[in-house]
Formats: structure tokens, C-alpha cells, sequence
């Protein structure tokens, strides 16, 4: 059951991606050669009357793509100019590219509020329920009903970008801002000690989190939309500390990673599926909406450049960055699945 809801989360998250660029590029009038689910050998496929594309499922549910004429930028000899991409307006292009970004957002919006709907929306605020008498925190005047603004001096609006704060300086002093009940703000030291339980060593600081639940449409909407910029705004401070060493690759995930992290959200039940499609949505939105080659983001830095200088760039050079950028993702992909696999044996 674990391999089917893998197949499906990911199948789901990548369709929808692959979906938004086929929509788009269909409604500008590109000749699209195949609409594909999974990556590597062809399971099946088939055509439609009257349609020129394939639509494919592949053996390897870790992936998909939308094969257009005229994507690499050179033109297909077989293929009707109009029809093909790199001869579609400014607007078109972009749009066609960053339609499958848009389409990961909004599916992660959907489901964001039908799980909100069902299960109340819960508190993304940081307020502190309860106190613990046996750790260092005691001593200070933090209590429950405080709000946490800063840690370390970095304004925290969220739950999410909290909880990765606490976990990017795991076992160090903390510089905790608090906002009190009473409106007055106070900067307060928290010591973390060591706890090791069923055998798991981990530094705690004495505090757990409110998790309140409240119901109806409009908190449910509004929940959707704050907790998908919550996850983005994790997302941006995670790229960065990757780069600063703060975060190293070990805390990434690839394909096998994910398949465990399906199993255990399948036990916890449907609903919990759904959030994880949600959040592996707004992932891969985000991951292509970088600006680095091989990414869509890429493709779209290069169509600013294109409406800053009046001019495109010289196609063969931005195939051979985005070639180049693909090797790298790869290997980037070889080294994350790597410690996937190392950490199945711990």
C-alpha cells in the first residue's frame, strides 16, 4: 500500500506541475509531441482523435514532462513555425512556463482548505501553551499566553519558520523575544537540555506550542492561503542556510526519503495524505520557480533578460547552461537519494 500511495502522491504532485505547462502551452497554439506521467521506459500510452499529442505512463513515478516543439529553443524543421514555442510571443512563453509553478500552488491551496474544512484550521501563530517547571525557561517570565516575535534577533511570524529556527540551532542559547499578555515585549535567555527518550537523544527548551482549532469557511480560506506563504518563507530560509552551512544536505530528501515519509503519513490517515500532497506541492513549485538553469525558473530568468535587453539570448549558449544545470541536478539528486539510502540503515 505504501508503493500506491507513493505513486500516487507524487503522480498527483507532478501531473498537476506538468498539467499547468500542457494547458497553457495547448491554449497559445503549441504543437506538444507528448503529455507525460513518470520517467524512463513507457508503461502505455495512447492518442486522441484529432489530437496531436501522446499521453504517456512511465515506469519511474518520480517525474513527468511536457514535450512542446520548439522547447529547446531551435526550430523543428517538421513542425509548423507558429506552432512552436520559441516562435510564441513574450507573454505566451512566459506564461506557458510558469503556468506548472502556479498549477502546484493552487492544487496546494485547495487542498490546504478542504483539510482546514474538515479538520478546523489550526493556530499558525507561535503562542506558547504550556511551561515545563523542570527546565531553565521556569526561571524566566515567560507563560502560557506569550507570543514568540524573535529568535536570535529574526522576526518569526509562523509555527513553520519557528520550528526551523529551533531546529537550525538545535542545542544552542537561545535569544527568545516574547510578547506578553499584556502587550509588553521582553528578550529572554533559554538554556536547552539534553533529553534522551525511547533511546533518541534531543535538546529541548521546556515549552510547547497552543493548538487551537477553529471552524468555518472563511478561517479555513484563510488558512489555505497564510500557511502556503508560511511553507514558501521555510523554503527560502532553508536554500539560504544551505548555502551558509547552517543546514547541509543531510536534511534534504529524495525520492526514497519521500517514499518512507509517505508510509508513515499514510498511518496517520487520508487527511494527512492530502496535507502531504499540499506541502510537496508548494515544494515543487518553489524548487522550480529558483532561478537556476535546468529549473523553470531558469527558463524565466532568461525571458527577463530577453525583455530588459530587447533581444534574445543566443539559443545554443542557453542550452548549453541549462544542459550544464541539468548534470548538476542529477548529481545533486545521486547524493541526496545517497543519504536517503544511508539513512534506511540507522
Amino acid at each position: 500500500m505504501t508503493l500506491i500511495y507513493f505513486i500516487l502522491v507524487l503522480g498527483i504532485t507532478v501531473m498537476i506541475h506538468e498539467f499547468g505547462h500542457f494547458l497553457f502551452a495547448k491554449k497559445a497554439g503549441v504543437y506538444v509531441y507528448e503529455f507525460s506521467i513518470g520517467m524512463g521506459p513507457r508503461i502505455f500510452h495512447w492518442n486522441r482523435k484529432g489530437d496531436e499529442t501522446t499521453y504517456s505512463i512511465r515506469l519511474l513515478p518520480i517525474g513527468g514532462f511536457v514535450s512542446m516543439a520548439g522547447e529547446d529553443l531551435e526550430a523543428d524543421d517538421q513542425i509548423p513555425k507558429e506552432k512552436q514555442l520559441c516562435n510564441k510571443t513574450w507573454i505566451q512563453r512566459f506564461s506557458t512556463i510558469i503556468a506548472g509553478i502556479l498549477f502546484n500552488f493552487l492544487l496546494a491551496i485547495i487542498l490546504l482548505f478542504i483539510v482546514a474544512c474538515i479538520n478546523g484550521t489550526p493556530s499558525t501563530k507561535p503562542y506558547i501553551d504550556t511551561v515545563e517547571s523542570s527546565y531553565p525557561i521556569a526561571q524566566t517570565s515567560v507563560t502560557s499566553g506569550d507570543l514568540i516575535t524573535k529568535i536570535n534577533g529574526k522576526s518569526i511570524h509562523s509555527i513553520d519558520r519557528l520550528l526551523l529556527e529551533m531546529q537550525v540551532y538545535a542545542g544552542e542559547t537561545l535569544k527568545v523575544t516574547v510578547q506578553h499578555i499584556n502587550g509588553t515585549s521582553e528578550t529572554v535567555t533559554l538554556q536547552p537540555t539534553l533529553v534522551e527518550e525511547d533511546g533518541v537523544s534531543s535538546y529541548r527548551y521546556g515549552f510547547s506550542l497552543q493548538n487551537t482549532v477553529e471552524k468555518g469557511i472563511v478561517p479555513a480560506i484563510r488558512y489555505a492561503f497564510v500557511k502556503t506563504g508560511s511553507l514558501i518563507e521555510q523554503m527560502t530560509m532553508i536554500i539560504g542556510y544551505l548555502f551558509t552551512g547552517k543546514l547541509s544536505l543531510d536534511n534534504l530528501a529524495g525520492p526514497i526519503g519521500i517514499f518512507s515519509i509517505v508510509g508513515e503519513t499514510a498511518k496517520a490517515g487520508f487527511l494527512n495524505l492530502l496535507y502531504l500532497i499540499a506541502y510537496l506541492c508548494i515544494n515543487v513549485g518553489f524548487i522550480n520557480f529558483i532561478p537556476l538553469p535546468a529549473f523553470d525558473g531558469g527558463r524565466l530568468l532568461f525571458l527577463i533578460i530577453e525583455k530588459i535587453k530587447g533581444s534574445r539570448v543566443n539559443p545554443k549558449l542557453e542550452n548549453t547552461i541549462h544542459s550544464i544545470g541539468f548534470i548538476f541536478l542529477m548529481i545533486l539528486m545521486l547524493v541526496i537519494t545517497y543519504n536517503d539510502i544511508l539513512r534506511l540503515f540507522h
